[in-house]
């Protein structure tokens, strides 16, 4: 009905249309981000993974939490896979899940808080306490209009927090606080004087940050850091990742979460669905699904990848249209030419675009650093016998690289279709098909 109504509305009146909207949402469900402590994490990339950590480290106050990301849904004990193919759900789908929170018992909600999801006001009328930024680099510029108007709807989401009603909690008034990664350069535009506090979190060597992690080991399936002399561990390799803990360590702290407690709960996540996910079939190679779909989410991937031993590196990868960011597309052909074995290109999320138009750009990328076609260069449509080719040409030692969707449920097609889509399960048949082929 809404989406109907949306569509006969002049583009002037689409701001209070939106806020209406994000209104009658809240209203319905009673207003629920009243009777939370909530939590909003913003940037360009470690959101999911972020939002993920943080939520499960406040639980070790004792307290169920809830969270909204690109990858789950977490109500309580309760979690399932975001199917929606969307960060930021709906305003009337936010509002229901957080009202599902509050029926739960849970005092902390964590809310992955998108762009373009701050652009359709779904962010208004949920009285945020602490906005979380994890870094700031060029993505959906089309959608925005540039890069500026990108940044600016980040912060609008840091405005909106700083600017809402102080909650009362068991007589406790909750500061309106910025939690910020000191080793972005763009963090500082976030620090508005608003905000009843800022807090900054930073790696080895960062200066004046309120908590550190210091001694950080980088192993092949895990890192390892200290933080104020207590030990901490994820089950996830690379540096990205410890900034990720520290985010949702700094979240704890603030809140009053002892910081022993909140490491150990972290130790125990034992991944976060599509995200540096290992598919473990018993094959004698390695395979890894990330999500990972634009050009520096794709260098922190390969940077993580480099404490991962393997021989060659077989990167499936492809990009999505519907106006996404066209301009990345040869780029990140271009970066997996330089820094894979074999690149097979493949289908993403078309919608109404041509397809193959979008793989020859994205193939154009890696022609130009040197791949030649048919030797080290693929390209293959359907992304089924994209992965089944990926796994057929693994070695022992190898490692299989299966990026753009993560754990989505769908590929997105012409006409509004989704073909339900599950990349890690794929991956599974594939290595089974080929292993029990060679057996």
């Amino acid at each position: 009905m809404f989406h109907r109504l949306k569509s006969r509305i002049p583009g002037a009146w689409l701001l209070p249309y939106h806020r209406a909207l994000s209104w009658l949402a809240a209203a319905m469900y009673g207003h629920p981000s009243e009777k939370l402590i909530v939590i909003g994490v913003t940037g360009t990339n470690g959101k999911t993974t972020t939002t993920y950590f943080t939520a499960n480290a406040l639980e070790a106050s004792g307290s169920p939490t809830g969270c909204t990301s690109t990858a789950v849904f977490k109500v309580g004990d309760r979690e399932w896979l975001n199917d929606t193919k969307m960060t930021m759900v709906g305003r009337f789908a936010l509002q229901r899940l957080l009202r599902g929170m509050v029926d739960a018992g849970c005092l902390f909600a964590v809310i992955e808080t998108s762009s373009q999801g701050i652009v359709q006001h779904r962010h208004a009328n949920i009285n945020y306490d602490l906005m979380v930024f994890t870094n700031l680099t060029p993505e959906h510029i089309e959608a925005h209009g540039g890069f500026e108007k990108y940044k600016q709807a980040k912060l609008d989401a840091f405005r909106h927090t700083a600017r809402s009603p102080r909650k009362v909690f068991n007589g406790k008034t909750i500061q309106k606080v910025a939690v910020l990664n000191a080793r972005d350069a763009s963090s500082a535009a976030f620090a508005l004087p608003e905000f009843d506090r800022i807090f900054w979190y930073g790696t080895d060597g960062t200066a004046g940050a309120d908590l550190v992690a210091t001694g950080i080991r980088l192993e092949d399936r895990s890192a390892a850091f200290d933080v104020r002399g207590i030990p901490a561990t994820i089950r996830m390799p690379g540096r990205v990742n410890v900034e990720n803990a520290l985010a949702a360590l700094s979240v704890c702290e603030i809140l009053g979460v002892p910081l022993a407690a909140a490491a150990s709960a972290l130790s125990e996540i034992e991944r976060v669905p599509g995200r540096f996910e290992r598919i473990e079939e018993g094959q004698p190679w390695t395979v890894i699904v990330d999500y990972a779909p634009e050009p520096e989410s794709l260098e922190r991937l390969y940077d993580t990848l480099s404490s991962v031993s393997r021989n060659r590196l077989i990167h499936v990868l492809g990009s999505a249209g519907g106006g996404r960011d066209v301009a990345r597309r040869p780029i990140i052909g271009r970066m997996a030419g330089e820094r894979a074995d074999v690149v097979i290109v493949t289908n993403e999320d078309p919608y109404d675009d041509d397809p193959r138009r979008i793989m020859e750009q994205v193939a154009d990328g890696a022609r130009e650093v040197g791949n030649i076609d048919g030797q080290n260069l693929f390209i293959i449509e359907d992304r089924r016998d994209a992965i089944r080719e990926a796994m057929r040409r693994a070695a022992p030692g190898d490692l299989v690289l299966l990026t753009g969707k993560g754990s989505e449920q769908a590929i997105c097609v012409a006409g509004g279709r989704k073909i339900p889509w599950d990349e890690r399960e794929e991956a599974r048949k594939a290595i089974r098909e080929v292993v029990g082929g060679r057996s």
